[in-house]
């Protein structure tokens, strides 16, 4: 990935590992809005760190609902949310020491 990704590409990433396979379970995990979250979802899957799927229609009707489309992190997606849960951590504890030092 060429560049870092932001604070909301991590959080859906985050609530999709987190067992929130399908987009309006991630705005619900979130409480980002669906204009977030559903182009978000759409370059994460275009960047090569999600991969998508459709439910199967009968599973949907058998439920009365639309199909869902489930999202699963790949390979790469996984090392990417891990760098950057890493870089967001670093920078908590950096401003976190800076409040506490005084530091403006």
């Amino acid at each position: 990935m060429p560049r870092s990704l932001g604070i909301t590409s991590l959080q859906i990433l985050g609530a999709i590992r987190d067992h929130s396979p399908y987009g309006l379970e991630v705005v619900t995990r979130t409480g980002l809005a669906s204009g977030t979250v559903y182009p978000t979802l759409g370059r994460l899957k275009r960047n090569g760190l999600i991969k998508a799927r459709w439910e199967d229609q009968r599973a949907a009707e058998r439920e009365g609902r639309p199909r869902r489309r489930y999202y699963e992190l790949t390979a790469e997606g996984q090392r990417s949310l891990a760098e950057g849960a890493s870089r967001v951590a670093t920078l908590a504890a950096d401003l976190s020491s800076a409040a506490v030092g005084g530091a403006g």
